[in-house]
């Protein structure tokens, strides 16, 4: 299983929001904590984040495969959790 990529950027309210929901949706979801995410500031690890191909935050990312690009809904980050779960 690859890794979910979290680009985000601190005090980002759509971030602050998609990284509420991640937690919210691991416990709702018990076989969602086997995806492994990793949170990756934008900011902080700009050498990283400019190796992929994104404008907004927050973005997933499964290996290279980009599953969301900017705001999102609790449904969407389900689905971002469900890929990862399958790929």
């Amino acid at each position: 299983m690859h890794q979910l990529l979290f680009f985000h950027q601190q005090k980002c309210p759509y971030c602050e929001q998609a990284a509420i929901w991640l937690e919210e949706l691991m416990e709702e979801n018990p076989e969602f904590a086997a995806v492994s995410i990793r949170k990756i500031d934008e900011n902080k690890e700009s050498e990283l984040a400019d190796r992929y191909d994104y404008w907004k935050v927050p973005t997933f990312f499964l290996g290279e495969e980009k599953l969301h690009e900017g705001a999102a809904t609790k449904e969407i980050i389900r689905s971002v959790l469900t890929r990862a779960l399958e790929g």
